[in-house]
């Protein structure tokens, strides 16, 4: 198999899997493996080294148009857990919520807009970082997509009785949430003309996310996974995960001036901040290994996973001894995963 990026595919990460109904599902058999699997990502918390396998099972479907339909989304999402089983891994695969990744931008007043077979986008933009301080916005869970998505997390909990892991939905870190909803050439601009205003929108964004976390960390109880979302996750792991993909967009002083302070507050809230980005962001690799109270960092390291992957030199260099766990998704075969 070639390490290079299948532009044909819908979503080069994603598995085919059989969608099972809740009532067909074994949950018993499945809540078995899962804490047999705890274990060792227990044990591998109390290490100062190691390596686990997490063999994620994700379905094209609940992360495109499908995800508007909540039980087709939880019998994919169960028919990926039966199929994670074949599998020797050492991390449980998780059911997640999923609803398009502007939940928390729709506070300000954009809805979703859904291009057939497409996952939803954010209808509209403000002019500038200003216009967007200046607007009204409400709570995300006030919003019909944040109303949405805590009843598809509710329907998940009652069709699995609680017993099945779940991690919290699509959040986004407040840079991406902001490049999503402010034009971008007067947004990326506002970093050198405008940098209070920045912080202030950063801080905002941060505050309405911790109190839409809160409510669904209140929701899922026991049962939830942490960092979530496309992360490795286990009930035994701490911290937030974060997509923060905007960040290859900006030099490594404005990044950590004006958008690190939001996003550390929005991890410390939860444990402690998970970061991810896509696309090639080794040199920032340092910047990222210093971010407070850090618990993992996530990238892709094949060109299959991402046509702009990171190098891998470098990496053990700068996580090793942090007490920092660094995520690789490789997808290709067994000997390229050796190879890197």
């Amino acid at each position: 198999m070639k390490d290079v990026f299948n532009g044909n595919l819908a979503d080069s990460q994603a598995t085919k899997v059989t969608a099972i109904k809740p009532e067909q599902f074994d949950i018993e058999r499945y809540a078995e493996y899962e804490a047999s699997l705890n274990e060792r990502c227990k044990a591998f918390t109390e290490s100062s080294s190691g390596v686990l396998v997490y063999r994620r099972m994700r379905v094209a479907e609940v992360f495109s148009s499908g995800c508007r339909d909540m039980q087709a989304s939880l019998a994919w999402q169960l028919g990926a857990l039966q199929e994670s089983m074949k599998f020797k891994a050492d991390v449980p695969n998780f059911l997640e919520p999923w609803y398009g990744l502007g939940v928390v931008a729709t506070a300000f007043g954009f809805p979703y807009v859904w291009a057939e077979g497409q996952a939803p986008a954010i209808e509209g933009k403000f002019a500038s970082t200003k216009e967007f301080l200046d607007a009204p916005y409400k709570a995300v869970r006030e919003t019909p997509e944040g109303r949405h998505n805590l009843e598809m997390l509710e329907y998940f909990l009652d069709k699995t009785k609680g017993r099945l892991p779940i991690s919290y939905c699509d959040l986004q870190s407040p840079l991406n949430n902001l490049s999503n909803i402010i034009d971008t050439c007067q947004f990326y601009l506002d970093f050198c003309l405008e940098p209070e205003q920045i912080l202030q929108a950063m801080d905002r964004v941060a505050d309405l996310t911790i109190d839409y976390t809160r409510i669904q960390q209140e929701m899922i109880g026991d049962a939830l996974v942490k960092p979530g979302h496309g992360f490795s996750s286990s009930r035994v792991f701490n911290g937030l995960g974060l997509s923060d993909d905007s960040m290859t967009m900006l030099s490594p002083d404005l990044y950590a001036d004006l958008c690190l302070p939001a996003m550390v507050k929005l991890g410390n809230a939860f444990g402690g901040t998970v970061f991810h980005s896509c696309g090639n962001w080794s040199g920032k690799k340092e910047l990222v290994a210093g971010i407070e109270n850090l618990r993992m960092a996530d990238g892709a390291f094949s060109l299959a996973t991402d046509p702009g992957a990171n190098p891998t030199e470098g990496y053990a260099d700068t996580f090793a001894n942090s007490g920092i766990v660094l995520i690789t998704r490789i997808v290709g075969s067994a000997e390229l995963v050796l190879q890197k």
